[in-house]
């Protein structure tokens, strides 16, 4: 599988192992095993994400948005876009863009849509925002001058600063349609004690991996241009919540944010 390396973690394969999954390597068990040990509510984040997916997928679908494009797929879990979209719209259409190899093999062989709907798979990175937009895929399924659902899930917190989050997303959102929605989850240290988010920053760093914690007020950035969709940008578990396992949680059990900006024009 070209590109495929096993030996350094991957963000994807370990939100795979916080999720309970199997599709993971000795290195992504080990560096997620050292968070989970300083950080055990993990775990009830990625989940706490991974409903917020759910609620905010089938709220942009009854909005009337037919296409999405999820950027850092990640491994397919239950519950995955094209599973949520299609449910409330069959005819929806769904292009995954990931980087590793592994997610793009699983998406290929388990991202099956409804005979209506379709679903693509892209070899992309989020920091390549041309790359995306100028992909086959994303010119067949896509229509750009209809309503587009942008999906930045549990991303960009894996996204330095010198890598300019807000000027990609700036020029994604810029390719799309007045009424399409910018879809967002990021991690946050504002609820978890400093010495705790130091450790669990030296863990990601010393696996070689980019961890950026951002504030309510720096997240608030991403949605210039947009308007954030009520109750705003709310920690994760509390954006129109539905399931009881949210309610049971705190803040700092999630720590983190989430919400939907709407392109007016």
């Amino acid at each position: 599988m070209s590109g495929l390396r096993i030996d350094v973690p991957h963000p994807a394969r370990m939100y795979d192992y916080y999720l309970g999954g199997k599709d993971s390597f000795p290195a992504d068990r080990a560096a997620a095993g050292r968070v989970v040990a300083l950080f055990p509510q993990v775990r009830a984040t990625a989940r706490a994400n991974r409903r917020f997916l759910g609620r905010a997928v089938r709220y942009a679908a009854r909005q009337g948005i037919h296409q999405f494009l999820d950027i850092g797929t990640g491994i397919p879990t239950a519950d995955n876009t094209h599973e949520v979209a299609q449910a409330v719209t069959a005819d929806a259409r769904i292009v995954y863009v990931d980087n590793d190899p592994i997610v793009l093999s699983h998406a290929r062989a388990l991202l099956r849509g409804t005979p209506e709907g379709r679903t693509a798979y892209v070899d992309a990175d989020f920091r390549d925002p041309a790359a995306i937009l100028g992909s086959a895929q994303v010119k067949e399924l896509l229509d750009l001058s209809r309503p587009v659902a942008l999906m930045v899930v549990s991303l960009l917190h894996f996204v330095s600063d010198e890598d300019r989050p807000a000027e990609v997303l700036k020029e994604l959102t810029s390719a799309l349609a007045p009424g399409s929605a910018l879809i967002l989850s990021h991690a946050t240290d504002e609820f978890t004690p400093p010495e705790v988010a130091a450790n669990v920053l030296r863990t990601y760093t010393a696996a070689g991996l980019s961890l950026t914690s951002r504030t309510h007020a720096e997240l608030l950035h991403f949605f210039d241009g947009l308007e954030l969709v009520d109750p705003g940008l709310v920690p994760v578990h509390e954006w129109r919540t539905e399931d009881q396992a949210d309610r049971a949680l705190t803040s700092g059990e999630v720590a983190g944010y989430a919400g939907i900006g709407v392109k007016r024009s």
